[in-house]
């Protein structure tokens, strides 16, 4: 009870309820402003938390990574610019829904599950760390192969109405994968002499491209048409969500969970998190047809699995100082900088400044809430923006975290390059959202398989023998036959695949533009 008690006094001090409200503001801006990560603003941080106690430290830490997850879907929402990679997976149905004068609801509902999502990470991480850890710990490459696999698999739910054009869409994901180092050889791969090329394909800027760069183009393609004015938006931020979420909660509890045993794995976070959901989410719901048209359903589940796996990921870490992502291997850094050496011992030693992160956790999920609210207040008038005006300004932003990531040209080029692609493919309706997923899962895939292949000296049988990784690759298996089986039915029946193809922005009706 003392324990307790001193955790409160220190996580309730004035000084550390003003960094929280302060880190909370700076990480709101920073994940809104497209190409700028959680990670970043979280390292951006760092020299000043040289200056300040463990606790504050923390706390900065803490309420900055939380605020950019959601803060990422605003652009996406407003301008189909995902502010950070963990809010690709569902970009395309908020920025539909606020075509449709539905912004206040997208967002709404983004906030609210992110505060949710968020509260039962950290409930999470509070009653079942080490038991998580314990499981974590337990994966080695072929389980992460036969996780990298199902994602993949992904592609297929997440691509709306065309299986086909969404699998074709994730080979070239995959095929981008693939330029740059070897893993296992060290030799250069599909970089024709190119310095730059050796680095690989960025994701950043890929992401920034295929979305925002696709989404410029079209928009400048319709300026000499007359468009329709903006939809005036309807309801309330809190007054609409709550009812809506009141009729998804198991989405929420399903989504979050997810997310919080996703972030548990090293290696996995908050974008992958979110892509397995949506899939999960649209691949169990009654209305699968609706996705991809700007349903909410799907929005629920990602949104609540990425701010989830945010808490998820410290569980690894403050168990085992393994980072869980590149945002909890920052945090590890902050942690022996501050003479709390993550691992059991310090449940032990320090347990009165672990309970205050956890307090934190809490305070900074509670806080989104308010601080959320204001941020789309302010940034809906976006949408009343004269596209004239506005175009150049979103361009100027994406060259911006484009070269920042980066810090070359070369990001500035691919992300135009790319940009040319996303449009060329959306206009012949094939979906960008599977080249996204397989830049985030292809370079895991190939790791892990051929780190496996060497482990087991060429037997497939060895990717079976390991109780977890026999039940996720006969669950993958089992994925891949019922859609093939499907495919052949559908085939045989002479029914066509889909007659409209998937949905995408250059195939949405004019009012959805």
């Amino acid at each position: 009870m003392d324990v307790i008690s001193q955790a409160l006094a220190l996580a309730l001090d004035p000084f550390v309820l003003l960094v929280v409200v302060i880190s909370a503001a700076f990480g709101m801006f920073v994940g809104a402003m497209p190409g700028l990560t959680a990670t970043m603003a979280v390292a951006l941080l760092v020299p000043v938390t040289f200056f300040m106690d463990p606790v504050p430290a923390l706390a900065a830490i803490v309420t900055a990574s939380s605020m950019a997850i959601f803060a990422g879907d605003i652009p996406g929402a407003l301008l189909r610019m995902p502010g950070t990679p963990a809010s690709a997976a569902y970009v395309g149905e908020t920025y539909l829904m606020g075509q449709r004068g539905q912004v206040n609801l997208a967002l709404g509902t983004t906030l609210v599950a992110s505060a949710l999502g968020g509260l039962v990470g950290v409930a999470a991480l509070i009653l079942a760390a080490p038991m998580l850890a314990e499981v974590a710990l337990k994966f080695t490459s072929f389980e992460y192969f036969w996780l990298a696999s199902l994602g993949l698999s992904c592609a297929v739910f997440i691509s709306s109405t065309n299986p086909l054009k969404g699998f074709l869409s994730l080979l070239v994901g995959l095929a981008l994968c693939t330029i740059g180092i070897d893993p296992t050889a060290g030799v250069p791969r599909f970089t024709f002499g190119n310095v730059d090329l050796m680095g690989g394909i960025s994701f950043i800027p890929a992401m920034i491209g295929l979305f925002a760069i696709s989404e410029i183009l079209r928009g400048v393609m319709r300026l000499r048409s007359k468009t329709p004015p903006p939809l005036a938006q309807t309801g309330g931020i809190f007054t609409s969500v709550l009812p809506l979420l009141g009729r998804h909660k198991f989405n929420v509890l399903r989504g979050s969970v997810l997310g919080t045993c996703i972030g548990a794995l090293p290696g996995a976070g908050a974008d992958i998190a979110a892509w397995i959901a949506y899939a999960v989410s649209k691949r169990f719901s009654k209305t699968p047809e609706k996705f991809g048209t700007g349903h909410v359903e799907g929005v629920v589940d990602a949104t609540s699995a990425n701010n989830s796996a945010v808490a998820g990921s410290w569980i690894p870490a403050l168990v085992f100082g393994i980072p869980g992502d590149s945002l909890t291997a920052v945090v590890i850094g902050v942690l022996y900088m501050k003479g709390m050496n993550p691992g059991p011992m310090v449940f032990l030693n320090n347990p009165q400044l672990i309970y205050a992160v956890f307090i934190i956790f809490i305070i900074a999920n509670l806080v989104m809430l308010p601080l959320g609210w204001a941020a789309i207040r302010l940034a809906r008038p976006i949408l009343r923006v004269p596209k004239r005006m506005l175009l150049p300004v979103i361009l100027v932003f994406c060259i911006v975290g484009a070269f920042a990531m980066t810090n070359s040209v070369f990001g500035v080029i691919l992300m135009l390059a790319l940009g040319l692609l996303g449009w060329i493919f959306e206009e012949n309706d094939f979906p960008v959202a599977p080249i996204i997923l397989g830049l985030v899962l292809g370079p895991m895939f190939e790791q892990t398989f051929l780190t496996s292949m060497i482990k087991s000296d060429g037997s497939f049988l060895a990717f079976f023998e390991r109780p977890i990784a026999g039940v996720l690759g006969v669950a993958t298996l089992l994925v891949w036959g019922v859609v093939l089986f499907r495919g052949i039915q559908r085939l045989l029946s002479g029914t066509p695949a889909q007659p409209d193809g998937p949905v995408t922005p250059a195939n949405q009706g004019a009012d959805h533009r």
